[in-house]
Formats: structure tokens, sequence, C-alpha cells
């Protein structure tokens, strides 16, 4: 699971709300998820800011282990 999805659902948000809040479409979010699609820098910068995200947005890349309980 990558930290992006530990992210949006540790809000309680769907992929869909976070596309809107992000200004990205939604089935970008899925793919960025899943690890299907690579977000340009832009669109991780755009992620990052609707999740309010303060690490380096290249993190929320990164597999983790561990759901959403341990993060």
């Amino acid at each position: 699971m990558r930290l992006l999805t530990i992210e949006r659902e540790r809000r309680g948000w769907t992929k869909a709300h976070l596309a809107r809040v992000a200004e990205l479409n939604p089935s970008q979010v899925g793919l960025f998820e899943s690890g299907r699609l690579i977000p340009y820098p832009g669109q991780l910068i755009k992620l990052a800011a609707a999740l309010e995200f303060a690490g380096e947005p290249t993190r929320l890349l990164e597999e983790v282990a561990n759901g959403p309980l341990s993060a």
C-alpha cells in the first residue's frame, strides 16, 4: 500500500474527493495509488498540497508495509 492511499484514507476521503481537491482526474488518483501510473511532479505537488502533507511529496509514492492504523 502506498503512503498516498494511507494519507487519503486517514482523512476519510474517497479517491474522487482527493481528485476534486487536488484538481486531478479521479481515474488518475486510482492509477497513482496502484502504482500503474507515476504522477508528473506538478501532479504530485497538487496531491501533497491537497492532503496537507508536510513531507517531501515523493514520499507519497513509497510503499508502506502496514495499513492506515499504523500510519
